[in-house]
């Protein structure tokens, strides 16, 4: 089976950091729950990234991005070149992500 590099972004990084920070806020057990999760997804993406969907939206430039939807709130936008995955966001779809798409 191909193995894939998986590079996630400063971007991404940020974006995480906010969201297990709000998180921790409320319950720090949840907090930590959910930063494993997703760091399990993440590097899930090692093996097999293309296994999940094209992002198919207006705004975007088709097959740019794949999405992968992480528990029930947590959507990660990453690219496939070569045999390198790039996270680039990780996006909490309670909060409103127009401008990912603006």
């Amino acid at each position: 089976m191909t193995r894939y590099k998986v590079i996630v972004s400063d971007l991404a990084k940020t974006m995480l950091g906010a969201h297990i920070k709000f998180i921790a806020q409320i319950n720090p057990s949840a907090a930590r729950d959910t930063k494993a999760r997703l760091l399990a997804a993440i590097r899930s993406l090692s093996a097999m990234p293309e296994r999940f969907p094209f992002l198919d939206e207006e705004f975007v430039p088709r097959g740019k991005y794949r999405k992968m939807f992480v528990e029930r709130w947590y959507l990660l936008l990453y690219q496939i070149k070569e045999q390198t995955v790039y996270v680039d966001y990780i996006v909490d779809c309670r909060q409103d992500y127009g401008w990912l798409i603006d």
